[in-house]
């Protein structure tokens, strides 16, 4: 079988459309995000929603909780969906809940969203602390789990720490380099080759305010930032991670960013999703990146592995229990 497609996290408002997007697309694999700021009980919620999703659109997606599940999916002409979470806020201050959730279906969650969490920092705050000890636990029974630890939202110090401290390689699934859109929470060069020493991988974003230039940002920018990433850490450590928000509403926004945990200010402009590039509206864009890719030098190979086949091998190797 060719190396699939994969999108390594997604935040689309998804329905039969979007799915039907997803085979167009010939998508094997979309991390798509269950759930930020909610609670275990909460959580539990979305992962029955999902679980009806599988049951109602069985034609066109399926779970994929082992590795085995991966190339079985793909295999049966059906998208696989990998259910991660991007705030550990459901696992509340007990590390048993880890493993509950795993029962449960989910197989990436990030160690903070932009703010200190009981695990680490996020890159938000005025200072990194760095993993914490609980932190430390829970990245054990991670990769005891056959888990995926996503530090996209993290602080620098607690991202090196928690690559050098878990027994597997973890990832990086949306972000793009700091070199190349400075600010924010993008990675740098010192993260990226750390990640790379430690066999983890870099999802690279297509969410607007990732983009050297935004909505603007041309294709051609966007795959020449790609080749010199693969400079810094080698094709083989990077892929996708588009961070598609499509079809959500503009108060998602709002409550990716600020959950429950501060007050809005009424008298402050309401945020709103940016437009995306012409050229990634949907999913169907990983036709235009393939295209784009093939133009600033990748071969035919290497652009499988960005699209999706070092994904599937990363992915073959996480989601083994018994690290």
């Amino acid at each position: 079988m060719p190396p699939l497609r994969i999108d390594a996290l997604q935040y689309a408002n998804v329905s039969p459309a979007i799915f039907a997007q997803w085979r167009a697309a010939r998508l094997g694999v979309v991390h798509a995000t269950v759930a930020y700021h909610l609670s275990f009980r909460a959580v539990v919620d979305e992962i029955v929603a999902w679980n009806w999703r599988f049951r109602d659109h069985a034609a066109l997606i399926a779970p994929i909780r082992a590795a085995g599940d991966i190339e079985r999916v793909a295999a049966s002409g059906r998208t696989g969906v990998l259910l991660g979470l991007q705030n550990p806020l459901a696992i509340e201050d007990d590390l048993g809940l880890v493993a509950v959730l795993h029962d449960l279906g989910i197989r990436v969650m990030q160690l903070t969203y932009n703010n200190q969490s009981l695990l680490g920092c996020g890159w938000a705050e005025a200072e990194d602390s760095g993993v914490t000890r609980m932190g430390r636990e829970v990245i054990a029974e991670m990769n005891r789990l056959g888990m995926v630890i996503d530090l996209s939202h993290a602080g620098e110090r607690t991202a090196l720490e928690a690559i050098a401290r878990s027994a597997r390689p973890v990832a990086v699934t949306h972000a793009t380099p700091a070199a190349w859109k400075p600010g924010g929470r993008q990675v740098s060069e010192r993260l990226m080759r750390a990640l790379a020493e430690r066999g983890g991988m870099l999802g690279l974003s297509l969410y607007p305010l990732h983009l050297a230039d935004g909505p603007a940002t041309t294709l051609a920018a966007f795959c020449a930032m790609a080749a010199r990433a693969a400079e810094v850490m080698g094709v083989a450590r990077l892929g996708i991670g588009s961070d598609l928000c499509q079809d959500r509403p503009d108060e998602a926004v709002q409550w990716m960013r600020e959950g429950r945990w501060m007050r809005p200010d009424p008298a402050a402009p309401r945020p709103r999703f940016p437009e995306q590039p012409d050229w990634f509206r949907d999913s169907r864009g990983f036709d235009a990146l393939e295209r784009g890719l093939r133009e600033v030098g990748f071969s035919e190979d290497e652009c499988g592995m960005i699209l999706g086949g070092n994904w599937q091998r990363f992915l073959c190797a996480a989601l083994e229990a018994g690290a």
